[in-house]
């Protein structure tokens, strides 16, 4: 395992802080990619609407239905089920590696960092998102291969998101100078934890320097986590208190989390957490034609609810 300088202390919780993995687990939805015949359908080509507006249908998707294709910036290149990387889950004998090499428009480099989300499917497969009064939480293990495998550039190399609804008020322009009437209107954003490498081959310094960066804050800024300080299996969790927070946890190993994971507690962009719609991965690299992204391999993401409640109704 390749090792860096000592991680910080951990911060203060806050009051309505939960410990992730706490609670029911939700098993229509998640993976443990045990079965032997786990199988992605790519369909390619991906989508790049984030790039030249292309969508391309039908979407990549698994065939248990619990994964599909990002439709704003597509698939990873590799979609595989491997066998569990040593140090995982005790009787765990599969997980999935995700990694590319075009993360832009596949055969057209743009020598410019672009990202590829790979979804975790919740509110199709249970029928509408999880309304917050029931607590949700999401966990994952990923596995951070030795530094050497990581590709050799600066900035985000991997991300575990979530998407979360918000109700956004809004001024509906046609009644603003008789009564100003609001409305709601659904919002989604995206918080998570990334992975941040600061290149030894960039920097000319002696070392890497890998940590954690959490988004967002409440003005939209990105808040940095602890450093990285070993490779190999990593815990990653976030949940959703019903005050709308946003609370972030990390450990290294694959025991489950505990209070002493706690990193941050945030509000992203300020919006209060009124759904869980879906968890996701992002890998990154330049995409230069080249250099493949870090090979990440991903194992036994889990959705909890810790109160009784509802699925929140489609809007």
């Amino acid at each position: 395992m390749s090792c860096f300088l000592a991680a910080p202390a951990m911060a203060q919780s806050s009051a309505s802080a939960f410990v992730p993995g706490r609670g029911t687990e939700l098993t229509q939805v998640g993976d443990d990619f045990e079965d032997p015949s786990w199988e992605y359908i790519p369909n390619n080509p991906k989508s790049t609407e984030d790039i030249n507006d292309q969508q391309n249908s039908p979407i990549g998707k698994s065939k248990n239905g619990r994964w599909f294709e990002g439709i704003k910036r597509g698939q990873p290149d590799v979609v595989e089920r491997v066998d569990t990387p040593p140090g995982g889950l005790p009787g765990s004998r599969g997980a999935l590696l995700l990694q590319s090499l075009y993360t832009g428009i596949p055969n057209r480099p743009s020598y410019q960092m672009h990202q590829e989300d790979f979804i975790g499917n919740v509110q199709y497969q249970l029928g509408g998102p999880i309304d917050i009064s029931q607590a949700p939480s999401v966990t994952t293990r990923v596995y951070l291969p030795p530094i050497d495998q990581w590709e050799h550039r600066s900035g985000p190399h991997f991300a575990f998101r979530a998407a979360l609804e918000t109700n956004v008020p809004k001024f509906n322009p046609k009644r603003f100078f008789v009564s100003a009437k609001k409305r709601d209107e659904e919002g989604i954003y995206w918080p998570g934890l990334f992975i941040i490498l600061e290149s030894k081959h960039d920097s000319g310094k002696p070392h890497d320097y890998a940590y954690f960066r959490v988004r967002a804050d409440s003005n939209g800024g990105d808040t940095k986590g602890p450093q990285i300080t070993t490779t190999g299996w990593w815990t990653l969790g976030m949940s959703f208190s019903t005050d709308g927070l946003v609370h972030y946890y990390a450990k290294p190993g694959v025991e489950d989390l505990t209070e002493a994971d706690y990193i941050t507690s945030q509000m992203p962009y300020g919006y209060r957490c009124e759904r869980f719609r879906a968890f996701f991965f992002n890998v990154v690299n330049g995409d230069d034609g080249r250099n493949w992204t870090t090979p990440w391999v991903v194992d036994d993401p889990k959705v909890f609810v810790t109160r009784g409640g509802r699925i929140a109704s489609r809007r």
